[in-house]
């Protein structure tokens, strides 16, 4: 498994907001959590790279093992995990700087000086995301001037320049046209033959679209998850087939 989750509960201030999560994520698979508002989706996102320490009086119990190993071990680097691990989040925050420098930031910190690795790997990365055509002759614009579903695209790039093992997307697509949406939805299928996707879709019909599995969470609690066809077509739980088929939520 390239990720376990493992008795996970997760606490703000005396709030408890995941409670006794046990889940495996395998490689090179997308893993969809849906659910209603406050079910704890963005916690588990934000605790995988240990985005989630930096918000005030939280913590956690139990284990997040990455390749077998605990992500919060007192030895682990959260900049090495975090470059293992990147986020993409829903609302895209491109640099104030070129799309070029954009994508090249990251590896630029990284110690990437040769202009030339650079630029395979900022084609790379554009590539990846489906955003090379649209702006192999724009590179040296700002950022700023591409549409918000091409910034999106961008932010994608940029954390796949990083060259991580999993990438985590909460609601990428959020505020996005339909034909920005199914760039990016496109993109995720092929991303995952490289990388493993952890995403919180847009909504029950982004999830049934590209994931290979889906996990159900209602306030905090795992309520079922299964492969995609499965899960949508002979749900084991009313409260799932309720939400999906949106009675609630």
């Amino acid at each position: 498994m390239k990720i376990e989750l493992r008795n996970l509960n997760v606490y703000y201030n005396d709030k408890q907001a995941i409670y006794d999560l046990n889940l495996d994520i395998r490689a090179n698979e997308i893993l969809s959590f849906i659910g209603p508002a406050n079910s704890g989706i963005t916690t588990i996102l934000r605790s995988l790279n240990r985005l989630r320490e930096l918000t005030p009086k939280s913590r956690m119990e139990g284990e997040i093992l990455l390749d077998g190993q605990n992500v919060y071990d007192p030895g682990v680097s959260v900049t090495g995990l975090r470059r293992r691990v990147g986020m993409v989040f829903d609302v895209p925050t491109p640099l104030p700087m070129s799309i070029f420098d954009n994508i090249a930031y990251g590896p630029r910190m990284g110690g990437q000086k040769s202009k030339s690795a650079l630029m395979e790997t900022v084609e790379a990365s554009l590539r990846m995301a489906a955003l090379w055509d649209e702006t192999k002759n724009r590179l040296k614009m700002p950022a700023a001037s591409l549409s918000g579903g091409q910034q999106q695209r961008l932010c994608i790039a940029r954390v796949l320049a990083l060259k991580p093992e999993v990438i985590l997307l909460d609601r990428p697509c959020s505020g996005l046209d339909p034909i920005s949406t199914a760039k990016i939805e496109d993109s995720l299928v092929q991303l995952k033959k490289q990388f493993t996707i952890v995403l919180a879709p847009h909504n029950v019909q982004q999830a049934g679209r590209v994931s290979d599995r889906v996990a159900f969470l209602l306030m905090g609690h795992l309520i079922e998850e299964g492969r995609n066809a499965s899960f949508f077509e002979n749900p084991e739980d009313p409260r799932t087939n309720d939400y999906i088929t949106g009675r609630f939520g």
